[in-house]
């Protein structure tokens, strides 16, 4: 019964007139003055923010805020996180290749919409990256590649948060998302930028093929969820790494072997 009332509010409020309200709010001038308060409200430091804080024009624009250069070194293991978030989980994918995330099982192929695409990762690895509204929401590269395939699937975004995820209809696979496979010199990746409720916008910056591992590549405009996955046999987590764990841009997720 909680999942269904939760999915039926869901279903009441994530329209297009409610997020086309969000959306132009935010990105109003009117939506400047609200900036302490959401500061305040998810207790965001921002020694790091690159410019001062009272030259931002919009909430929006504070929203996708940059950090100064040094604010996040870059790890020399082969893969790094890509986002600021919590590591929701990290694993491995199981023999139909489907991974578990608060307690929902998801398909890769689903996910992909490419049953071929999805069974490339077969007994492979996976870590899904939650960011929450208090986040930097830069997305930067992983790992030193080349871009093989992008696309997009999908239209409407349910939330990624814990509720979300336990309760709504499979967020992950089910939201608009943008999916880039990536060539390393260690086999393929894939990384997956899910929408989140209310503003499906996951803009890219990086529009060469070439990506540098640390370099910002896009930004979402809403908190959201990054999930990586990797062939079999190709990576090896870092050992202190555990699902609950904050981590940051630039930080060391593992070592492709």
């Amino acid at each position: 019964m909680k999942k269904y009332l939760y999915q039926r509010s869901i279903e009441l409020t994530n329209g297009a007139f409610t997020s086309n309200l969000i959306r132009q709010f935010a990105q109003s001038k009117n939506s400047r003055r609200f900036i302490p308060g959401y500061i305040k409200a998810y207790q965001i430091l921002t020694d790091d923010v690159e410019e001062p804080l009272d030259s931002f024009p919009t909430l929006h624009a504070f929203f996708v805020r940059k950090l100064t250069v040094d604010s996040r070194p870059v790890s020399s293991v082969s893969v790094v996180s890509p986002v600021d978030g919590k590591i929701e989980i990290a694993g491995d994918l199981q023999e139909d290749v489907r991974f578990l995330v608060k307690g929902q099982h998801y398909s890769l192929a689903d996910l992909l919409g490419d049953k071929d695409l999805a069974d490339r990762y077969h007994n492979g690895k996976y870590a899904v990256l939650y960011l929450s509204p208090a986040d930097y929401h830069r997305i930067h590269s992983p790992v030193d590649g080349k871009v093989k395939k992008q696309f997009v699937l999908g239209k409407k975004s349910y939330p990624v948060n814990a509720a979300g995820l336990q309760y709504g209809k499979a967020p992950i696979s089910g939201n608009y998302r943008m999916i880039t496979e990536l060539e390393t010199a260690f086999g393929k990746i894939l990384l997956v930028k899910v929408g989140a409720m209310f503003v499906n916008s996951i803009k890219l910056t990086e529009t060469g093929n070439d990506w540098k591992k640390g370099n910002e590549i896009g930004y979402f405009s809403f908190g959201s969820t990054v999930v990586l996955f990797f062939e079999k046999d190709s990576i090896k987590f870092v050992e202190d790494m555990s699902n609950g764990q904050r981590i940051k841009v630039g930080e060391a997720l593992g070592n492709m072997i």
